[in-house]
């Protein structure tokens, strides 16, 4: 019989405990329930969940600091969801090792749809299996084997820096990525502070392979804090 996955939800708001457990359950997920950081860290080795949900405004530690001590370790996707909207909150978490990031209140669909995504690409990631070269989505195809993009059947052209920041996106569709993270990774550590540099390629990207650019299908735009490569 398959074994649902299992969800650390690290949380003090009695409320939003309450909604969580009764929308979880109802979906089948299995639940741990803690409301201080320290409870987190000291749980999470030994009971290995799929999955932790955070809450950055908690009682005894700061979520972030719950970020830095379970990436010291592990892998184990982390959702954020946290009433501070503060862009330089959500880069931080990020930047420290979250998979993605949702301010309160937000709907029951779309955590159920972030946790699917984080689930997923965590099965992928421990898989020993040969992930596949292609990835798919709505019309757009990527081989990242032969390095080629289609729209609708149609092969675009990319320059190679364009084609490198696609790439970064693929391997992690559905994932925020912040300036900070696509700046290092496309041009190193010394191009941090250019994130105008990364709108014009974004921009670029976007003329290519969205039918509308300014209602972007498959590169979103997270204000202030970078871009997701949507995968369902």
């Amino acid at each position: 019989m398959e074994t649902k996955p299992l969800i650390l939800i690290v949380e003090d708001d009695k409320p939003i405990q309450n909604f969580l457990r009764t929308s979880l359950n109802n979906h089948n997920y299995r639940l741990l329930l803690v409301e201080k950081g320290k409870e987190a860290i000291s749980m999470a080795p030994s009971h290995m969940p799929d999955l932790i949900i955070l809450d950055l405004g908690l009682p005894d530690i700061d979520g972030i600091e719950v970020i830095k001590q379970l990436r010291s370790w592990s892998s184990i996707p982390i959702i954020v969801v946290s009433a501070r909207e503060q862009e330089r909150s959500k880069i931080e978490a990020l930047d420290c090792g979250a998979d993605d990031y949702l301010t309160k209140p937000f709907s029951i669909g779309e955590l159920l749809a972030r946790i699917r995504v984080s689930l997923r690409h965590s099965q992928i990631n421990s898989s020993n299996t040969r992930i596949s070269s292609e990835f798919r989505v709505g019309d757009l195809v990527i081989d990242c084997e032969n390095r080629s993009v289609k729209i609708s059947n149609q092969f675009i052209h990319l320059t190679p820096t364009e084609y490198k920041i696609i790439a970064l996106l693929v391997k992690n569709a559905g994932k925020v990525l912040t300036h900070h993270y696509i700046l290092k990774n496309i041009w190193g550590p010394s191009s941090e502070n250019e994130s105008q540099y990364l709108r014009v390629f974004m921009a670029n990207l976007r003329k290519k392979i969205e039918t509308d650019p300014a209602q972007p299908r498959y590169l979103v735009t997270e204000i202030g804090v970078g871009y997701r490569l949507l995968d369902e």
